[in-house]
């Protein structure tokens, strides 16, 4: 199928791949199918693009690049309402933002991916742990997100 965004302009993804978040994420319920786009080959970074709006992207990360030992605890209800059993079947990723000079992480609001059927959800972490904005690295002044890695 092919897409169109404002960054990348027209795409063409498998619709076998998309990601779908049953209740949307945080601040945007009516977006619920996204294609998960690579930004580079040795990256880290992928973007997050809306399927049905070519504004919407989010730069995500997986948080153990950056904070090894974060835990997303899953509760049972959510990973039943993903179709998972356990964990091990889930990746996680963090939505990623540039604020001056340094890229944080929202690692209150992970989102979780059933790595088999591409369900997501967007969990919201009470844990004082973590914040919305934990720093993850710092980039050099005029950097885009799109070329981060």
């Amino acid at each position: 199928m092919i897409i169109q965004t404002s960054r990348f302009g027209q795409l063409e993804v498998d619709e076998q791949r998309l990601i779908s978040f049953e209740s949307g994420m945080l601040g945007f319920p009516n977006y619920t199918r996204y294609a998960l786009v690579q930004t580079g080959e040795d990256s880290g970074f992928y973007w997050l693009q809306s399927v049905d709006c070519a504004e919407l992207a989010f730069v995500v990360t997986d948080p153990r690049l950056f904070v090894p030992d974060y835990r997303a605890p899953i509760k049972a209800e959510d990973l039943a309402r993903l179709g998972l059993e356990g964990v091990e079947g889930a990746q996680v990723f963090i939505i990623v933002n540039k604020v001056d000079e340094m890229l944080t992480g929202n690692l209150q609001g992970p989102l979780v991916v059933n790595v088999e059927t591409r369900a997501a959800r967007q969990l919201v972490l009470s844990d004082r742990r973590y914040s919305t904005r934990h720093p993850l690295m710092k980039v050099p002044s005029g950097e885009s997100l799109a070329r981060t890695g």
